[in-house]
């Protein structure tokens, strides 16, 4: 694969990983509907909101690190440890504004985050791990 193609390739990949959180999000939230009401299911829903947002902010941060690695590693390296700084503060900011400001029910919004993290998780490593026996 030539170097045009990685941020092709990263882009494509994110959003599969990003629509597959969001479907998951949905299938978590529809459970609390059933199983607790419509707050429930908002609130575990927006806890996979706040994931998603973390994923596209990872993304978007390697599509940049990648175009800046071909004049200086230094400054891609920042960026991705700089994208890391705002990723956690984002979720700190979305988790207080979700679990303060708007009441959003505690064990749901997590439940919905973490889940929806785990789904990042594997799908990301999935890819990984593909792309890696491709290339073998």
């Amino acid at each position: 694969m030539n170097d045009s193609a990685k941020p092709a390739e990263l882009a494509d990949n994110a959003r599969k990983i990003i629509l597959m959180q969001l479907g998951i999000g949905l299938v978590i939230a529809a459970g609390f509907f059933l199983k607790d009401g419509s707050w429930a299911a908002l609130s575990a829903f927006y806890g996979g909101l706040v994931s998603v947002a973390s994923a596209a902010m990872l993304s978007r941060g390697i599509n940049r690190a990648t175009i800046a690695a071909e004049k200086s590693a230094q400054t891609s390296q920042m960026i991705l440890y700089l994208g890391a700084v705002v990723r956690f503060v984002l979720v700190l900011v979305l988790f207080g504004t979700g679990l303060g400001a708007l009441e959003m029910a505690p064990l749901a919004l997590i439940i919905g985050f973490v889940i929806t993290q785990l789904v990042f998780v594997l799908m990301a490593g999935r890819q990984g791990r593909e792309k890696q026996t491709s290339a073998e």
